[in-house]
């Protein structure tokens, strides 16, 4: 029994060990740059299927593989990170900073899977299989490095942040560029350097991985997911913490291998470990302060008015009907999704566009839509229908309640914690989506009105998304409306009003699951099938990037984001060289909005309307600084202030 023990002990140090590298690389790049890297996983990811390239497939020594590779291009791709994309991240609304790093990580991801296709590539650990006892157990060269690489880091970067010139420079940068410059610092300089860093540990991280792991997209990329609660233990500030947190996970994560059972509902909860901890975390953090600005700094369209959203909505299912009757049933089977997409797409603009507030688990939502009618609508019931965004408003709720006290980015991570749990707990159950990850789902019927046909189940997804969407613009035009674009634009000013804020952002959730529900049961139905691999938290990421892609501020900006979502996999079904374009498409998307993150729909608004470009328009708005100094308002005016100075003058009565 202590022999046991002591075995899953060494594990665990090991796993720990491997943690505390990745999440010290998280910590480098938060701390010094203001931007976390959502990327961080991928990077590693890429570095280890780059170093198995040079040392197993083109037969390079370990050491020169390694300098290669951690030394060589680790650190120029951390300098390329930093320069195509923290520099335009920095300063930026969170929002602006988020989509750009998961741009890149889905990218990523893509490229992995072009360059190197899935298929058995073995990666050996060093000195592998020679090891030493210590006492009854065998440890391997591999573990022992792994040890000692990461309690080298933990010291290193200690000592680096804290004892010299240039770690003390480093964490200055993220607190005022301006005056580390002015003392003598070169912030360009700095950023680059813990890029830099951020991407040696990151593909350290990934290389000593490899060989437990071997070669797999996903799971390499994941580790970043695990990495994260040991870097929340540390505040994304401390590398001591970040260390202690990151042996606490593989300790427990190695007990619960040898001590939980490996069958049932237990096997599952130990893959959900590392997100359970998070939640833990995540939970036992002091609550954030109340923000004055906005973590999505969107410009909001305009308010149509009644007969304007009507209009709109009509158009749209005439359009749609219009195309049922004319195209071929197989291009619009490929057109459909676009309908289905956009509807969860959609669940997005009330919850983040207008409330500001951060989700990553909107395919989860639709998971559990497609869930309730699995269970209760199977043979096309409308029940479902009704039961659907209910369930999913239910767990949205759940969701909220415990990230009441988060925004931000901590916010962004509690979701995405919940959208790997799901993953690792719900959807895997054979009770849920089948001994295969698939359930038949009959699509609706009404009143003996049957929409089994794709043509019917097109206007019937346009009619659905129709009505969502004027129901939403008259909810904006209403109190409740009101109350998300005073809860986006300044939480702190919204509390001193005497609004409850915590009951205005859980039935924001509320609201937003719920119509992701609606989207993700609409969505089963029309692939006749409720599959566990359609809602995971891989397919949550593009849908956040597209959604800002059109526009997640405008009702119209969803729909487009769902007719540029659907149009990848066909795309990709046509190139064969690009087979990873859902990854890939969102990817590039990701890294545009880096510099226009308004979204299409606001484009599109501003060419119709002959301005060009909003900002333009809006700089040569001389009046409005006047009228501010008029009323006595002392303002540095920036274009893309002028939208929240017109609303604050109207409120005047100027």
């Amino acid at each position: 029994m202590l022999t046991d023990l002591f075995a899953f002990t060494i594990v665990g140090i090991v796993t720990g060990s491997i943690y505390a590298v990745a999440a010290s690389g998280l910590v480098v790049t938060y701390t010094t740059s203001g931007v976390f890297n959502f990327a961080h996983g991928a990077v590693g990811m890429i570095m280890a299927f780059l170093y198995w390239q040079v040392r197993f497939d083109w037969g390079w020594s370990t050491p020169v593989s390694l300098i290669f590779v951690l030394l060589v291009v680790a650190p120029l791709f951390g300098v390329l990170m930093e320069r195509a994309l923290a520099k335009n991240a920095r300063g930026g609304s969170f929002v602006s900073a988020m989509v750009v790093t998961i741009g890149m990580l889905l990218l990523l991801m893509g490229l992995a899977l072009n360059v190197w296709p899935p298929e058995g590539r073995r990666v050996d650990g060093f000195f592998s299989p020679h090891g030493f006892d210590v006492g009854p157990v065998f440890v391997t060269w591999h573990q022992a490095i792994t040890v000692l690489v990461a309690a080298g880091v933990a010291i290193g970067l200690r000592l680096l942040m804290f004892r010299t010139r240039t770690g003390i420079t480093m964490r200055a940068v993220v607190d005022n560029r301006g005056l580390t410059a002015l003392t003598g610092g070169r912030p360009g300089r700095m950023s680059l350097l813990s890029w830099a860093l951020g991407s040696m540990l990151a593909g350290l991280a990934g290389i000593l991985l490899a060989p437990v792991l071997q070669l797999n997209v996903e799971a390499l990329t994941l580790l970043v997911v695990n990495a994260y609660a040991a870097a929340v233990v540390g505040r994304l500030r401390s590398v001591p913490l970040t260390f202690v947190g990151a042996m606490v996970l593989g300790l427990l994560e190695s007990y619960a291998v040898g001590y939980l059972p490996s069958t049932g509902s237990f096997a599952n909860i130990r893959l959900a470990i590392p997100t359970i901890m998070l939640f833990v975390v995540l939970l036992a953090l002091p609550e954030v302060r109340l923000r004055t600005r906005s973590a999505v700094e969107m410009r909001m369209p305009a308010m149509p008015s009644p007969r304007t959203s009507l209009l709109g909505g009509a158009a749209l299912i005439l359009v749609a009907t219009a195309i049922a009757t004319t195209v071929a049933e197989s291009t619009l089977t490929d057109l459909a999704p676009a309908l289905a997409l956009g509807l969860i797409a959609l669940s997005l603009v009330p919850l983040t566009g207008w409330a500001g507030q951060i989700s990553l688990c909107q395919m989860t939502f639709a998971g559990v839509g497609a869930f309730a009618v699995v269970q209760f609508a199977a043979d096309g019931s409308p029940v479902g229908l009704i039961v659907a965004p209910a369930l999913a408003a239910a767990v949205g709720v759940l969701v909220a309640m415990p990230a009441l006290r988060l925004s931000g980015l901590y916010l962004a991570l509690g979701t995405l914690a919940f959208a790997v749990l799901m993953d690792r707990v719900v959807f895997t159950r054979r009770d849920v989506f089948g001994d295969f990850g698939v359930e038949r789902v009959e699509r609706l019927q009404v009143a003996g009105v049957s929409f089994d046909g794709v043509r019917a189940y097109f206007v019937l997804l346009a009619v659905v998304f129709a009505a969502v969407g004027i129901g939403l613009q008259a909810l904006r035009r209403g109190r409740f409306g009101r109350q998300l674009s005073a809860m986006r634009d300044s939480p702190a000013a919204l509390t001193m009003l005497g609004q409850d804020l915590k009951t205005t952002k859980m039935a924001a959730f509320a609201l937003s699951s719920a119509i992701a529900g609606l989207g993700g049961a609409l969505l089963a139905g029309l692939n006749t099938t409720a599959t566990s691999s359609d809602f995971t938290m891989f397919q949550s990421l593009p849908l956040v990037l597209i959604a800002v892609l059109g526009g997640v501020t405008a009702v119209s900006g969803a729909l487009l984001g769902g007719l540029v979502l659907a149009g990848l996999p066909v795309l990709a079904d046509n190139i064969s060289f690009l087979e990873s374009l859902t990854l890939l498409g969102p990817g590039i998307i990701g890294l545009i909005l880096a510099r226009r993150p308004d979204g299409i729909a606001l484009v599109l608004s501003d060419l119709w309307s002959g301005r060009g470009s909003f900002a333009a328009a809006t700089a040569e708005d001389e009046e409005l600084p006047e009228h501010c100094e008029q009323l006595g308002i002392e303002v540095d005016f920036e274009p893309r202030h002028a939208e929240v100075l017109d609303r604050a003058l109207q409120v005047e009565g100027v």
